[in-house]
């Protein structure tokens, strides 16, 4: 009686002293998830492997599309909060500077060759970015090259490395249209997929070689990205621009204007996949969804991409578009023991031989650490970015688009955009509502 006394007395002395120091220790890491289409890769194959050689588990969540702020708000209220979360930059990071514990002294943060990318706060690291991503206009090069060898062609290009301007890009897709029965395609570009929650390859994408060529020009001195976080006015100066290629996408898809407000991102690159289109403006995290479709008939070797030509002056030694918007925090108010277990996890994943396996080849990172020195991407659009990198003939365009104000500009501008597409709204409404709602969220910044 004695000795069973005596131990529940400690053993309650014991969860006393836990719930004092604020909760419980949790052998578990819990990632909120941002990237939609790596959800399965991570908790199909990453989560198991990592319990299995650390014996820690890792719960993933993945936010909806275009939903990944709101949802890290809710889930940082809970009980049990996201142990590592994301943040899209500069303007993401300030936002939750209340959130972020410093990594500085992280096994993780070691792994960072050029520590400068990193992102601080009163003199601490506190996000760490984990994937260099490229974006442009994926082609079929199988669908381009049938393309290219009719007989009665209207231009003079012999081939889709060939294009080099927003003119030959015209030229190329409005006779290919002409052509889509022999090509056996519905239209040269997918769906310009506009439903709720997909419009951001124009409200941010699209709309990142505006940015640059606005605040490339008069910036005193600064990168395009710092000089557009200075800027509390946004002239959308190349509207015309962004305006004459969207209207190419539309003028030339899958689908009339009419229904581009009932397609997805998933519904275009099924598009794509099953050979319905020769074209879609996306990224490099798009191989998953391309080969990942039931029925895909587009051959890995014939995904390729090309630069987005708008017309802007010098596009032709242009390259694609490359850059993050990644960056991996560590929850600040969870406690000490959970902080390390991300660390292990972060750590495990770019260090570890199985880890480092899933992230070249599974999760298609390209990732400047020191432990992934050597190895190559199999992934054929990190390839293809990779080949734009290292291609000294042309500038790469670096991503400005991190320097909008707020989420609610890109939804201030993307439902501008519906409804010009819509018929409902003239253009020149379109540029006032970039214009008007860059100055008010701008403020409302600090800018």
């Amino acid at each position: 009686m004695k000795k069973a006394l005596s131990f529940f007395l400690m053993a309650l002395i014991c969860l006393v002293s836990v719930f004092a120091q604020g909760g419980s220790e949790k052998s578990e890491v819990y990632y909120l998830n941002y990237k939609a289409v790596a959800a399965d890769i991570y908790t199909d194959e990453v989560a198991p492997a990592f319990e299995e050689e650390t014996g820690i588990s890792l719960k993933v969540v993945t936010a909806a599309s275009n939903q990944y702020g709101q949802t890290l708000v809710s889930e940082l209220a809970k009980n049990d909060p996201p142990d590592i979360f994301q943040v899209n930059g500069v303007v993401g990071l300030a936002g939750r500077l209340n959130d972020v514990a410093p990594l500085e002294n992280t096994e993780f943060y070691t792994l960072l060759n050029d520590k400068s990318t990193a992102l601080t706060s009163n003199g601490h690291v506190v996000a760490i970015p984990y994937a260099l991503e490229g974006f442009g206009i994926i082609y079929n090069d199988a669908v381009m090259r049938k393309y290219f060898a009719l007989p009665d062609k209207a231009v003079s290009l012999e081939s889709a490395e060939e294009i080099k301007s927003f003119a030959d890009l015209k030229a190329v897709v409005e006779d290919m249209t002409k052509h889509k029965d022999e090509l056996g395609i519905k239209g040269v570009f997918a769906s310009t997929s506009m439903a709720p929650g997909s419009d951001w390859r124009w409200t941010t994408h699209l709309m990142n070689l505006p940015l640059y060529a606005e605040f490339s020009e008069n910036s005193e001195g600064l990168d395009a990205v710092s000089a557009g976080l200075a800027s509390s006015e946004f002239k959308f100066k190349y509207n015309e621009n962004f305006k004459q290629l969207f209207d190419l996408y539309l003028d030339n898809s899958t689908v009339s204007r009419s229904l581009v407000t009932s397609r997805t991102i998933a519904d275009a690159m099924a598009e794509f996949a099953l050979g319905d289109c020769a074209m879609v403006q996306n990224g490099n995290w798009a191989t998953i969804q391309i080969l990942g479709v039931d029925g895909n008939t587009v051959a890995s070797e014939d995904i390729k991409f090309m630069p987005v030509y708008m017309g802007l002056a010098g596009e032709e030694g242009q390259g694609i578009c490359i850059g993050t918007e990644n960056y991996f925090c560590i929850n600040s108010n969870i406690s000490e023991q959970d902080q390390k277990n991300a660390d292990t996890y972060l750590t495990w994943l770019f260090s570890s031989d199985t880890g480092k396996k899933l992230v070249v080849d599974r999760l298609g990172f390209i990732a400047d650490y020191s432990s992934l020195e050597g190895t190559e991407p199999s992934d054929v659009l990190a390839v293809e970015m990779n080949k734009w990198m290292q291609d000294d003939s042309v500038n790469t365009i670096p991503w400005v688009f991190s320097c909008i104000p707020s989420d609610q500009w890109k939804s201030d501008f993307g439902s501008a955009l519906l409804e010009y597409v819509n018929g409902t709204m003239d253009w020149d409404e379109v540029v006032e509502i970039a214009q008007s709602s860059w100055a008010r969220e701008a403020q409302l910044a600090g800018r």
